[in-house]
Parts: C-alpha cells; sequence; structure tokens
C-alpha cells in the first residue's frame, strides 16, 4: 500500500505541477529585466511577454545577423516586476573616437532614490528559500537594490490602474520608479519577442493610457527598448510611421506628467555607430520629444564605453543641452563576453548599483533594467529567475 500513496502523491504533484503550468500559459498577457509581471487589482501587468532582449545584430561589414532569441516567458498570476528581453551578441567594434566633452544646463532626473518594487521573482525566491546557502548574497547584492519595471503587454483599460499602482507606491516612499512600456508594433521584428498592439493607432491609444498612471513625481521611461536600434527590418514608410509614433509618445508621457524623464532607445556601444543611432534617434523625435537616450539595455558593455558612446550619441544628435543619458548596468561588471555569446553568458558580474548620482557629465543614472538573475534562456527559461545564474552574477 505503501507504494500505491507513494505514486498518488506522485500524480497529486504532477497534477499541480500541470495546472500551475496552464495557469501561467493563460496569463501571458500580463507579464516583468528583464519579464513578467502582472496585476490584477490595479498592480502591474508589466508584463510577461519579455523575456528577449533584442539588442540585436551590430553592424559589421557583412549582413549583420542576429543571434536567436529566446521565447517570451510565461507570466505568473502575482503581480511582479517584469524581466527584460534576454540580450543578444554585440559583435561590433566599440567606436574608437574620443567622448567629446560635455556641459550640462540642468540637474539629472529628480528623485535620488530610485524605487524597487515590492513584487519580483528574485524577492519570491529569496523568501521561499531562507536556508539557501546562496540567499544572504542575493537577497543583499541583487533584491535589495531597485530595478526598472516592464509593462509587455497591450492592455487596454488595464495599464492605467497598473502603472498607477507603481507610480502611487513609489510616490508614498518618496522614491523614483523606472518603468519600460514596451507594446510597440513589430517589436523584436518578428522574432522570439513578438507582439504588443496590433497596430501604430491602437499603441498610440494604449501609451496614453499607460502616460495616464504616472501621477506627478519624479518617474523615469525606458521608451520601447529596441525600437530605434533594431528598426532595419521595417520598409521605409513603416519605419517613418514608427518614428512619428514614438515622437508622439514621448509629447503624450511629458504632457500627462511634466516631471517625467523619458529616455529613447540609443542601442549600445558594440552595435550601430554613434552618428548613424544618432541619426535615426533624431527621426524618432528623441531631441524634440525626449530627455535623452539609454544605452545597453539588457546587454553587458562596460559603463565606461557606454558612458563614451551615450556622449557621442548626444552629440551628434544636437537638441537642447538638457538631453543626457542611462545606462543599463545591471549585467556589465566584467563587460561584453567574447564573440557572439548571448544568452546568460559564464564569467558576467553585477555592475554599478542603481542610482541617479553617477558624477558623470550627460549620464542622469545607473540603473537596473534587466533583472539580474533572470535567464535569457539558456540558465532557465527565458525570463524565469535562476538562482544559480543570479548568484554567479553576484560573486562574478
Amino acid at each position: 500500500m505503501s507504494g500505491v500513496r507513494a505514486q498518488r502523491r506522485v500524480a497529486r504533484r504532477e497534477s499541480r505541477r500541470r495546472r500551475l503550468r496552464a495557469r501561467r500559459q493563460a496569463m501571458v498577457v500580463v507579464a516583468s529585466a528583464v519579464v513578467v509581471a502582472g496585476a490584477a487589482a490595479g498592480v502591474m501587468s508589466a508584463l510577461a511577454g519579455e523575456g528577449r532582449r533584442t539588442t540585436a545584430a551590430p553592424d559589421t561589414s557583412a549582413p549583420p545577423t542576429a543571434a536567436p532569441l529566446p521565447a517570451v516567458p510565461s507570466a505568473t498570476a502575482a503581480p511582479r516586476t517584469p524581466s527584460a528581453p534576454a540580450s543578444s551578441a554585440s559583435r561590433a567594434p566599440r567606436p574608437s573616437n574620443p567622448a567629446p566633452s560635455a556641459t550640462r544646463t540642468t540637474a539629472p532626473p529628480a528623485g535620488g532614490l530610485l524605487y524597487r518594487h515590492p513584487d519580483s521573482q528574485v524577492l519570491d525566491w529569496v523568501a521561499a528559500h531562507p536556508t539557501d546557502p546562496r540567499r544572504p548574497l542575493i537577497e543583499a547584492r541583487i533584491a535589495a537594490r531597485p530595478a526598472a519595471v516592464w509593462f509587455a503587454s497591450y492592455n487596454p483599460g488595464a495599464v492605467t490602474g497598473q502603472v498607477r499602482a507603481v507610480t502611487s507606491a513609489a510616490a508614498r516612499a518618496g522614491r523614483t520608479p523606472v518603468l519600460v512600456p514596451y507594446a510597440i508594433p513589430g517589436r523584436d521584428c518578428g522574432g522570439a519577442s513578438e507582439g504588443g498592439a496590433p497596430d501604430l493607432a491602437a499603441y498610440d491609444g494604449w501609451i496614453r493610457e499607460f502616460s495616464a498612471g504616472l501621477g506627478d513625481g519624479p518617474v523615469i521611461v525606458i521608451l520601447e527598448p529596441d525600437s530605434v536600434a533594431q528598426s532595419d527590418c521595417l520598409s521605409a514608410d513603416d519605419l517613418a510611421a514608427r518614428n512619428a509614433s514614438l515622437a508622439r509618445a514621448g509629447r503624450a508621457l511629458h504632457a500627462a506628467n511634466p516631471k517625467a524623464k523619458v529616455y529613447f532607445d540609443g542601442g549600445h556601444s558594440g552595435w550601430h555607430p554613434a552618428a548613424k543611432q544618432a541619426a535615426a534617434l533624431r527621426a524618432a523625435g528623441a531631441a524634440s520629444s525626449g530627455d535623452g537616450v539609454f544605452t545597453n539595455v539588457s546587454n553587458f558593455h562596460r559603463t565606461a564605453d557606454e558612458a563614451a558612446y551615450a556622449r557621442q550619441v548626444l552629440a551628434a544628435l544636437g537638441g537642447p543641452e538638457r538631453l543626457g543619458a542611462v545606462i543599463d548596468t545591471s549585467r556589465n561588471g566584467n563587460g561584453a563576453p567574447a564573440g557572439d555569446a548571448w544568452c546568460d553568458p559564464t564569467g558576467r558580474a553585477l555592475g554599478r548599483a542603481p542610482t541617479t548620482e553617477t558624477g558623470e557629465a550627460r549620464i542622469d543614472a545607473y540603473l537596473w533594467v534587466k533583472l539580474p538573475g533572470e535567464s535569457d534562456g539558456c540558465q532557465g527559461a527565458a525570463g524565469s529567475f535562476s538562482p544559480d545564474y543570479a548568484y554567479a552574477l553576484a560573486t562574478g
């Protein structure tokens, strides 16, 4: 009989696992840097659909080829911070031009203290594993740090409340949240993280709803990762339409909250040359509708390289002196891996802690946009939390 009971227990556990997988798959529309978030009662949907990170193929002498990207991970029922997409290879040489000197006439984003959302996969893991020997380090070096909240689902009617839940909680804490709207049509050029709004008119409406949840406090918006750097797959007409929509998005975000700091997609130092990226940003309205650019989202390039590159892009972009840059430092402590490695590459490390006090000209903040420990798809399912990967980054 004991054998029968054991078999029944195994069957019950397997049944629970199947139900959990089905529930997660049914909720793929709501997910958090990095992916996954969701949110019922107006918490975030930031969501799920994000396990990948395109930062795709850089310029090379031969036609660029994007590395294969992991599938978008499933969402969970509980509200949580969305994960960033997985990074891809950065094969082009870094720009060799020295960074131009830069002065700044205005202060970086208001609110030196960044917001840490209380729902995330790493916090769930920490709470569930009190005796795991890796827990203290993961908790201190990753879970305790503020990170971005991703909104990756096209969910009109819900997104305003989900954004408001984050911004209002941040306002009560006296902190500045970092939000990532990620629903542009044609995202990931039809790759593993495709999805988003059905068309640009629908996206315009969604971003207005997103904007309505911003509140009136300081907030940093990372507007649509890869939307500018990875746009070579679009036809000329589609590219012009996307650029116009991005410019409208920047204006909508500022109109809803004049304190919002909106950053446009600057790629990273191993991708497009600064002049090319600046031209693309100018066409997307970054100089007139934004507060600057973001670089290195979900990638691994060193902070010094990214700062130099960002200043080159800003110099080529032109526009007001107030324009600055923010850099994703979540996994760049040891720089980019050699060759084409991009999927949870070994030997990486956490980068500089998130802060708006960088001490660097025109560099407004170091942010953790990708959530360290959330897999690109090799250490675990794309967007899922891997304690082994997190521990390796924390000790790297």
